[in-house]
């Protein structure tokens, strides 16, 4: 019988993070400890330049910490050249970006098979179709970007996020191109996909409704990450505002 794996997903330990300029040193971490398990949905917040992208980019393993380390799927990110961070990224991880990075030149399959074809799946268009079928777009295969809307490109996004069945996913600003009724859509069909698939979820947002929406809520303010109250806490608060 196979035991099942409880080891973390992501595993921060003693992660800093400086630049060097003409006017000094910049730290943006010092000594930041966190740690995900599987499944979870983790929403990062803080103010613009406190930099919430550069911790993404950090635990994604798309940059390098000046100390300390990152571990992703046990695997010790600092032990790895590019290559081997490249393939672990392939392997585990997706993204999804508020600028959408669909390829103009690809239709709605195509950009969705893309990275199922970079790592070999030999049933990458029936299951790009499964996937965008998924998202509501199944008369939406052969669209290129431009000749869709912004929700709709942005379910393309997911559909190719999660049709590598991703370990973890990233997702910054998923909804900041989007008005509040295709936002509320798009969050929707990540959480339900989410709650299907345990996909393990880390949320770069400034919104306050979306972070609401996630089991765990984290401020990344002066170089640390302090947890906030629970969503069913925030919840009750507001409830009892309104009535007193």
């Amino acid at each position: 019988m196979t035991t099942p794996d409880y080891s973390p997903v992501v595993q921060a330990t003693g992660l800093t993070k400086w630049f060097d300029s003409h006017s000094g040193r910049l730290s943006l971490f010092s000594e930041l400890e966190l740690t995900i398990q599987r499944g979870e949905s983790v929403a990062i917040i803080g103010p613009s330049g406190s930099g919430k992208s550069t911790l993404l980019s950090l635990l994604a393993g798309l940059d390098s910490p000046s100390h300390g380390d990152v571990m992703i799927a046990g695997q010790a990110l600092a032990q790895l050249d590019d290559s081997q961070r490249a393939a672990l990224r392939s392997q585990h991880l997706s993204f999804i970006f508020q600028a959408f990075h669909l390829l103009p030149e690809l239709n709605a399959l195509e950009n969705v098979m893309l990275p199922l074809e970079i790592r070999g799946q030999q049933n990458a268009e029936a299951t790009a179709r499964q996937w965008l079928d998924n998202v509501g777009l199944a008369e939406r295969h052969s669209h290129y970007p431009p000749m869709l809307s912004g929700g709709e490109q942005q379910r393309v996004a997911i559909a190719r996020a999660f049709a590598t069945e991703p370990t973890l996913l990233f997702a910054d600003e998923p909804t900041g191109n989007l008005d509040q009724s295709t936002g509320d859509a798009i969050v929707e069909q990540l959480f339900t996909l989410n709650r299907e698939y345990s996909t393990t979820l880390i949320l770069i947002t400034h919104d306050s409704r979306l972070a609401a929406r996630c089991g765990r809520v984290l401020q990344l303010q002066q170089g640390q990450l302090v947890e906030q109250p629970a969503a069913g806490s925030a919840q009750a608060d507001a409830a009892e505002e309104a009535h007193p």
